[in-house]
């Protein structure tokens, strides 16, 4: 096994609209780690199944000990197999992979989140898994809502260009202190968390109910809220229009947005997530929203005794509805020279003992259902409700439309500077998601227009 870590540099910034799109693309930086495994635009070939593969793990320097376990693994399992790990930042890894697609130098496997499937397999850069998976020792043993999402993310054609690995589920932290000194019960239900939020304020001792998100990501806490409470369970009607402003989401938001500086601080309007949980963790605040990545720097700011997670609470019908939790995968690059070596490594990686193995380090959730009763996922407790959630029928995900080329900008830096607008009063919930889908159906017409 051989180990590198890229994490410095510059990262070139792109739309997804340029590579769905099929604009040139000036990328002329040198292609990383390339041995020769692959170029962009090749078509690969299976290989013997033994030798050299190359894999670009997408978190390189948070996640590079864990890999280094599973590789070990993998190589006294698979001793005709060697694996190059190149670990590369988050931050820099969607330009890294762009550059090589454009340049050559593809890893055989590498990392790729729900975000960046569409922009990938736009580009003809990822093999397409289905008849694999079908043929794999993992056929019906991963989580059908996280194959559901990958899939969605993919292109819009249903194809599954990754495999999941691990979801990052949304959660509602709660503080149990302040809730038995109130006499409140959990806030399982969306009219228990409003009655909460009300009863845990008092602005005089800078006590306050919930806190919420109105800085950078704010949007997909407001899409979880949203259809938590309408119960709406797609993005789109029968004649691919957005039920983003369908009017049970109008009145949702309206409720949710109304929340701001009646029961949370005023300071939240320009929240991004480090602020928001770094707040709840030293304050007295009720509630905060926020996924499971968060819960050990609250171990530490609380201990254990004093809060906890559990899953989106659920809406009227009894039922629970959030927007698609974000799913990291595995995806096999296309141009590999040993697509066999390559995928013997992905089902290894996340086969039971390998997946839980992640995950733990990760405190995320397995995509491997054989792993949801892991010792660890016992005393997470969190991640075990989380896991039940995915696994038990009980949740359904609204699966967002990473596919399409404007999303990443409609949903960031078009909507929350007009969110804020909403949570100052300055527009109404309904403006904002009238003129939210008015954008999404045209992106959504062109998209069916270009793939047509």
């Amino acid at each position: 096994m051989k180990i590198s870590i890229l994490s410095k540099g510059t990262r070139a910034r792109r739309t997804p609209a340029v590579v769905a799109l099929g604009a040139v693309l000036a990328l002329t930086a040198t292609a990383c780690g390339d041995d020769g495994s692959g170029a962009g635009g090749g078509k690969g070939a299976e290989g013997s199944g033994t030798g050299k593969i190359t894999f670009w793990d997408n978190n390189g320097g948070i996640r590079t000990a864990v890999w280094k376990e599973i590789i070990a693994d993998f190589e006294k399992a698979n001793p005709d197999i060697d694996v190059e790990y190149v670990g590369i930042a988050a931050t820099e890894y969607q330009s890294k992979v762009d550059t090589a697609i454009q340049g050559g130098g593809l890893p055989d496997v590498g990392g790729v989140t729900a975000s960046m499937l569409a922009g990938f397999s736009a580009q003809g850069a990822l093999e397409p898994l289905d008849g694999r998976l079908t043929e794999s020792s993992l056929n019906g043993k991963l989580n059908k809502d996280m194959v559901e999402s990958v899939k969605a993310a993919g292109g819009g054609d249903g194809t599954l260009y990754s495999v999941p690995s691990s979801a990052n589920n949304g959660v509602l932290y709660y503080r149990t202190d302040l809730f038995e000194k109130a006499g409140l019960d959990e806030p399982t239900t969306w009219d228990a968390f409003y009655a909460a939020a009300d009863k845990l304020t008092d602005k005089g001792k800078n006590a306050f109910g919930y806190t919420i998100r109105g800085g950078s990501g704010s949007i997909a806490q407001a899409f979880d809220a949203m259809y938590g409470q309408s119960g709406i369970t797609s993005f789109w009607d029968a004649e691919k229009k957005t039920t983003v402003n369908d009017p049970k989401n109008v009145e949702a938001l309206e409720k949710y947005a109304a929340l701001y500086k009646k029961v949370t601080p005023a300071a939240d309007v320009n929240n991004d997530f480090a602020k928001m949980t770094a707040q709840w963790d030293t304050g007295t605040i009720g509630m905060v929203n926020h996924n499971l990545g968060s819960y050990t720097d609250h171990v530490k700011a609380l201990g254990t005794e004093k809060f906890r997670g559990i899953p989106q609470p659920v809406g009227p019908s009894g039922k629970r509805v959030q927007v698609s939790n974000p799913v990291d995968g595995l995806g096999l690059f296309k141009s590999s020279k040993n697509k066999e070596a390559a995928w013997k490594f992905i089902e290894f990686a996340t086969s039971k003992e390998q997946n839980s193995r992640f995950n733990e380090s990760a405190g995320q959730v397995p995509s491997n259902t054989e792993a949801a009763d892991a010792a660890w996922i016992q005393k997470a407790e969190p991640t075990k409700l989380a896991a039940q959630a995915l696994n038990d029928g009980s949740t359904t995900i609204v699966q967002l439309p990473y596919y399409l080329p404007d999303w990443n900008t409609l949903s960031k830096s078009e909507s929350e500077p007009a969110f804020q607008k909403v949570l100052l009063g300055e527009t109404s919930a309904k403006d904002f998601l009238d003129d939210l889908a008015e954008k999404l159906n045209a992106a959504q017409a062109e998209w069916t227009e270009q793939m047509g």
